[in-house]
């Protein structure tokens, strides 16, 4: 076959292939449009009157125009009206009167933008953000918002694995992100771990403005971490743990255990911080989130929902003590933040 024919066959097949992407998105348009005509309206509320009570904010998954903003509803009535931001996220995080927003925007280059917003939900600042969008918080203070994303590129990573990049940037004072591989020394059962393969994710505060906790891995291990920024310390409290969150009383520790279960499955645990002491709770469904606290007693996490099509997930809740069962609190929603 001669050089001429064999770029003539070249640009047939490409020209096939990118018909044949562009129907593909074409149908995807047209479907979600069937999809979000079919759907029930989304009952909404007002905002400022949400947001003057305690309420949890969320990333909605409701089929509809107003799929993947960001929205809030009273605790008093988390399945009622819901109120909508005028932001976007993929995870989002909020204070009263501050908020973290992280997404990813498409295009011929899908980028990753990370954005703390301010009590009327218009941005503030920008903060650095390196890649998929995976958890976020903001500490107690406002002081501090840690990100995590996935990346790749990293020089242990084979070609297309990613691994995690985890940052504590400073909201005031200009000073630079702190990244916890690099900058933190890891300690863990006394020795200091120096494995090129380590990664560190899912940072939760603690109300000093010192004190937070996360996770740390290296090969097939993970460990609940307590990190001091003064200090630039990370020490392993105990193994198996993953996506911490601290109880609003500070002595607990909520987060993701396989507890024996294969790869990719996990249970809620909570750790007593003063005995060592872990309850596993009752949900049973695999939970790959980052638990957020309703309050002293319960806590909150995302769940996907059972079946295809964008409307996919729910947020539930379940007793912190191990007793109880799960119950659905927010429909349609991702990504919880509790604002009191």
């Amino acid at each position: 076959m001669s050089l001429r024919t064999r770029l003539a066959v070249f640009a047939a097949v490409l020209v096939l292939a990118v018909a044949g992407t562009a129907a593909f998105v074409l149908r995807l348009r047209e479907q979600r449009r069937e999809q979000v005509a079919a759907a029930p309206p989304v009952p909404v509320a007002d905002l400022a009157a949400v947001t003057r009570q305690p309420h949890v904010v969320f990333r909605s998954t409701a089929i509809g125009d107003e799929y993947g903003r960001v929205a809030a509803v009273p605790l008093t009535d988390p399945t009622g009206p819901r109120a909508f931001t005028q932001a976007s996220c993929d995870r989002v995080y909020a204070h009263a009167g501050e908020a973290v927003c992280l997404y990813a925007k498409p295009g011929f280059v899908t980028t990753y933008r990370a954005e703390v917003l301010d009590a009327g939900w218009a941005i503030r600042r920008s903060l650095p953000l390196s890649g998929v969008p995976s958890r976020t918080r903001l500490s107690p203070d406002g002081e501090w918002a840690a990100t995590t994303t996935f990346v790749s590129g990293h020089a242990y990573s084979s070609p297309g694995d990613f691994s995690t990049e985890t940052l504590i940037t400073p909201l005031t004072g200009g000073g630079r992100s702190l990244n916890l591989e690099s900058d933190f020394t890891l300690v863990v059962d006394g020795r200091r771990n120096t494995a090129r393969d380590r990664n560190m994710w899912g940072v939760t505060f603690a109300a000093d403005g010192d004190r937070f906790y996360a996770t740390a891995a290296s090969g097939d291990r993970t460990w609940l971490v307590r990190g001091s920024l003064s200090s630039r310390e990370l020490v392993a409290l105990r193994e198996d743990a993953e996506c911490p969150s601290l109880s609003p009383d500070g002595g607990r520790v909520a987060f993701k255990t396989r507890d024996g279960r294969p790869e990719g499955q996990w249970m809620i645990a909570v750790y007593d911080l003063a005995t060592g002491r872990s309850t596993l709770l009752a949900e049973k469904h695999s939970v790959d989130d980052q638990i957020e606290w309703l309050d002293g007693e319960h806590v909150l996490y995302g769940l996907p929902r059972a079946g295809n099509g964008p409307s996919a997930s729910d947020v539930w809740t379940v007793p912190a003590d191990g007793t109880g069962a799960p119950r659905l609190f927010v429909p349609d929603a991702w990504s919880p933040a509790v604002v009191r």
